[in-house]
């Protein structure tokens, strides 16, 4: 009988994470301070994050950081995920290539988010931060967040895009069963809330704008700090005990990686199960595709701009060297609520500007086709974000089915959808609809993007 799934003992779980950041060629380029241009140090943004991410961020020097024991012991309460081979999935869409699937949805919070949310509230928590603060988009990361608060004993306060909070309702109540207060943004509790509704009342809201009410929020209030589920470097270098757990687990399948696919937002899942794969490219010559895949509505990588841009919406970050589709684009109104964000994170950026990575967007109804198709094949409702990954894995699985190529695919399930089963109904039942985004909507919001 074939294997299908692969597990790791305890004993052979990550005991630190791979920054990708060192090993890198050309270096992101720097984020700067917005008022002087000047190149941020770590220490610029204590004020807004726990002191050790600051270091963590900044960090291109080494290769890999020590996982807290106390973090560790947090991990092993989930980890490893299985690496599932996808049998019949490949043999519905009758390829030759092997698919396989890092399932990050097993966890008590359903997603990868968790990963980082532990380890920031860790450090919060021995800096004697009392407060944290974060925004979300379709919910998993306010989940994560709001479950990583209360095992630490912190109060957490989360800024939900208003859209995805009345698509996804119980998203909020898993949040507000943790224990954090959950605003939808824009909101009238923040001046950046109250600016963006004066501007447009019916704003649907998004990453961006969750961002701004998340941050000011934190530095006004006493012992708070910010905390964010992807797009930042300390985010995704935590991620890496996802792709660092798979090598193990390809090596115990006897296969390797052809493609590596993920899903994109912000970049956390698509780093953390490509940056370990990605450093043999970088340091032993391999050829695997890195892939990533976003929705059409939302095209940074494939249509966006390279330029220094905020991260928000009212720019109260830092300037970030990004992709972007400029920072007060406002995202239509898709189901896949963790990828409506402007921007891709620096790393990433600079990895599709040296080629080392690619990206396809993807229109929304392809997306729940391959969702639905996966679900009756492997018995797994994908989260929306993921079923990108999943249509993408796709496409390139049919074309290893007309070129007779037996390659070996590797993607990440992000999430499931079990709170998501709105969005599916409107699926079934014909109401969902593509959205797209012409070139001079995008040209319009890239004339905000910042002079540097």
């Amino acid at each position: 009988m074939k294997q299908k799934k692969f597990i790791l003992q305890e004993s052979e779980l990550p005991t630190q994470w791979y920054n990708i950041q060192a090993d890198m060629v050309n270096k992101p380029l720097p984020p700067l301070n917005p008022a002087t241009h000047e190149p941020l140090k770590a220490e610029d943004l204590f004020p807004i994050f726990a002191e050790e991410c600051c270091r963590q961020e900044l960090d291109q020097e080494h290769a890999w950081i020590d996982i807290p024991e106390e973090v560790q012991e947090k991990y092993r309460f989930y980890r490893s995920t299985p690496l599932v081979r996808a049998y019949e999935l490949e043999k519905a869409i009758d390829t030759p290539a092997h698919i396989y699937f890092k399932n990050e949805s097993t966890n008590p919070l359903g997603s990868h988010k968790v990963n980082s949310a532990i380890p920031q509230c860790f450090y919060c928590k021995k800096q004697g931060i009392t407060n944290v603060t974060t925004e979300t988009g379709a919910g998993q990361w306010g989940a994560a967040l709001a479950y990583a608060a209360k095992i630490y004993g912190l109060d957490a306060a989360v800024y939900q895009v208003k859209l995805t909070m009345q698509q996804k309702p119980y998203r909020s109540s898993i949040m507000r069963t943790f224990g954090a207060s959950v605003e939808g943004s824009p909101s009238m509790s923040t001046r950046a809330g109250k600016d963006i509704l004066t501007i447009d009342p019916t704003h649907p809201g998004s990453l961006g704008t969750a961002i701004s009410e998340a941050i000011e929020l934190a530095i006004s209030t006493p012992n708070c700090k910010y905390t964010l589920g992807s797009v930042l470097s300390h985010v995704t270098l935590h991620q890496t005990v996802i792709g660092l757990e798979a090598e193990k687990q390809m090596e115990m399948a006897g296969e390797y990686p052809d493609m590596v696919i993920g899903c994109f937002g912000g970049g956390s899942n698509f780093g953390g199960i490509s940056f370990p794969f990605m450093r043999h490219n970088i340091l032993d010559g391999k050829k695997t595709i890195f892939l990533a895949a976003e929705p059409n509505s939302c095209p940074k990588l494939t249509r966006g701009k390279f330029e220094y841009d905020f991260g928000d919406s009212s720019g109260y970050t830092p300037l970030l060297p990004m992709y972007t589709l400029g920072h007060t684009f406002k995202p239509a109104n898709i189901h896949a609520g963790g990828l409506r964000y402007h921007g891709a994170g620096v790393i990433v950026s600079q990895l599709l500007k040296d080629g080392l990575m690619s990206a396809v967007d993807i229109p929304q109804i392809e997306t729940f086709d391959a969702g639905l198709l996966f679900a009756r094949t492997e018995g797994i409702i994908p989260a929306p974000e993921s079923c990108h990954a999943i249509a993408a894995t796709i496409r390139e699985a049919k074309k290893c089915k007309e070129t007779g190529e037996e390659k070996v695919i590797l993607f990440n399930l992000s999430g499931h959808g079990l709170i998501d089963m709105p969005s599916y109904d409107m699926y079934i039942n014909g109401d969902l609809r593509n959205y797209t985004v012409t070139d001079e909507e995008i040209n319009g919001f890239l004339k905000d993007v910042p002079q540097v």
